[in-house]
């Protein structure tokens, strides 16, 4: 996912390691397992130790991809020295590649540690979920074939941040898989991919420079900007659906109260092209997918 932290001075220690593991971008981890939790809570089929492993594994996940991520497009070139993102821990010097190639590996190996856990209590559909997740975590920068840099770095984030993540953290509580758990999995992997869009709006002259051709690169921006628009509004389009057709609690339209923040998100990256301007928009997109992932499930628990 897209860098969201700025350096501090000359940051040491663990910091370098905090700064590399982007924080802010976190939220696109606990998002879905929130959605899952509540929705089996609803159902009386929550389990708590199967829901922690989950969030830890969600989170062991994000923060290895985010290492990928950091090594691999410096070594394909794709942060120079120009980018208008915040810097990044090898491209600055502080972490070398090697260093983050092992850091990346143990963080991996600590989610396959935690996923033998749940593969324990969910069976193999939790193996092949666990398995993908990390496939495509290093294959989405790395790799011979890096989803990334091939325009398919959106549907990436929707899948694994939305459909799969959410349906995972409910199977392994209920052990089954209702509709509408499915249908709640989109509003929360739409808001995540947009976080990922604001990234590549924000990238797109550098990452085409670099030959990293995202959907942002290959559609232009104004398409990117459409794109963005549409991810940010169809998640409050889906939510009479839960409610009237797939049998939620007329709670799950709590989140229509984050409507106006993401209005005026729409309406940032639709002019802002500057650095500032859109790494905001992209903390603030992040903190919108948790604040609506956090109201959908209180008001599913109504």
């Amino acid at each position: 996912m897209a860098a969201l932290e700025p350096a501090a001075a000359s940051p040491r220690g663990w910091r370098v390691w905090w700064l590399a593991a982007r924080p802010r971008t976190l939220t696109v981890a606990v998002a879905p397992v929130m959605v899952g939790t509540a929705a089996a809570m609803a159902d009386g089929r929550a389990r708590l130790l199967p829901a922690a492993a989950a969030l830890l594994a969600s989170l062991l996940i994000q923060v290895g991809t985010n290492f990928a991520n950091d090594l691999f497009d410096h070594e394909k070139g794709a942060d120079a020295a120009d980018r208008i993102g915040p810097p990044r821990a090898v491209q600055m010097g502080l972490i070398s590649a090697a260093g983050m190639r092992a850091g990346m590996l143990l963080t991996f190996a600590a989610a396959v540690l935690v996923g033998l856990y749940l593969v324990a209590v969910g069976g193999w559909p939790i193996a092949a979920i666990g398995g993908l997740c990390i496939a495509a975590g290093i294959a989405y920068t790395g790799g011979p074939f890096p989803l990334g840099y091939h325009a398919l770095g959106d549907l990436t984030v929707f899948v694994f941040f939305g459909v799969v993540a959410v349906c995972g953290t409910y199977y392994v509580q209920a052990l089954a898989l209702p509709p509408v758990v499915i249908a709640a999995s989109i509003p929360v992997g739409a808001l995540a991919t947009g976080v990922l869009v604001v990234n590549n709006v924000r990238d797109l002259e550098t990452d085409r420079r670099a030959g990293k051709r995202t959907l942002a690169v290959r559609l232009g921006r104004r398409a990117a900007r459409i794109e963005y628009a549409a991810l940010l509004l169809l998640p409050y389009a889906l939510l009479p659906a839960l409610w009237i057709g797939g049998g939620a609690p007329a709670g799950v339209l709590l989140p229509f109260i984050t409507l106006p923040r993401a209005l005026s998100l729409i309406r940032t990256v639709a002019v802002r092209r500057d650095g500032p301007g859109l790494n905001a928009a992209l903390a603030g997109t992040a903190g919108l997918g948790l604040f609506f992932a956090a109201l959908l499930g209180a008001g599913w628990l109504t």
